[in-house]
């Protein structure tokens, strides 16, 4: 029987996504700007339900440019803060850029793509970050660089925090916390080592009570932080939130 709702799970996953490309080669682009807030919203949702997942946020995202600063435990993170945050600009690894399908998802939803191999493509997508953030818009970023087991985080990197300071605008750290019928921090969504995303889809469909926690802590001010005394801060900020049991 869990088998057969994993695959029937997975079934819908595949609809839901397929239908998400449709809107996104067709109508997306001719919507206006709130408009096509309340689909992406309406498209994370769904897809968090029809995987199984249910979702609470906790806190508000900044209403205006700002830098979300969040820890990374899957492929699920992205749908679950745009549930819950619908106007977030991600930066993504370049090679989302050539994934079948999604990568028709994340241009809709306007990503910001690194090379993580080129060390001064880094300095590219800050300035790319500066004039999103200028222009009033929520861009962000998985600082830790790669997925985590989700109940410890790796080290933060700097370097795209840069964006805020230069341009003064706020960086809200955002905890995300998975949890299911057999675990405070779920295994079913730790999506590293050499898990593929095959792998990792079955597992989180085949996971019971899964459930998503998206807390948006207080927002810190930029404008003149050392980068990296800036990071230790955020990263402690989230480390800690995740040692609290979740509010809802």
């Amino acid at each position: 029987m869990r088998r057969i709702r994993a695959a029937w799970r997975l079934l819908r996953v595949l609809l839901h996504v397929l239908h998400g490309v449709s809107i996104a080669l067709t109508s997306f682009r001719a919507l206006s700007r709130d408009e096509r807030h309340r689909l992406v919203r309406w498209w994370a949702g769904k897809m968090l339900r029809v995987a199984g997942v249910g979702f609470e946020g906790e806190g508000q995202p900044w209403p205006g440019g700002a830098l979300l600063v969040a820890n990374h435990v899957s492929w699920l993170d992205i749908v679950a803060i745009h549930a819950l945050c619908p106007q977030a600009r991600f930066v993504s690894k370049a090679d989302v850029k050539h994934w079948p399908l999604l990568h028709r998802l994340t241009e809709a939803a306007d990503s910001l793509y690194l090379e993580r191999e080129r060390k001064r493509d880094a300095l590219r997508v800050v300035h790319q970050m500066a004039e999103a953030l200028r222009a009033g818009d929520t861009v962000a970023v998985f600082p830790e660089g790669t997925t985590g087991e989700g109940r410890t985080l790796l080290p933060f990197h700097a370097n795209l925090l840069q964006a805020s300071i230069a341009t003064g605008t706020p960086v809200q750290p955002v905890a995300l916390r998975y949890r299911d019928r057999r675990d405070d921090f779920s295994k079913a969504v730790a999506y590293v080592g050499d898990t593929t995303l095959v792998q990792s889809l079955w597992w989180v469909a085949s996971a019971e009570d899964l459930r998503v926690h998206v807390q948006f802590l207080a927002p810190q001010a930029s404008a003149h932080a050392d980068r990296r005394a800036l990071a230790e801060q955020l990263r402690a900020e989230i480390d800690a939130a995740l040692k609290t049991p979740p509010v809802a």
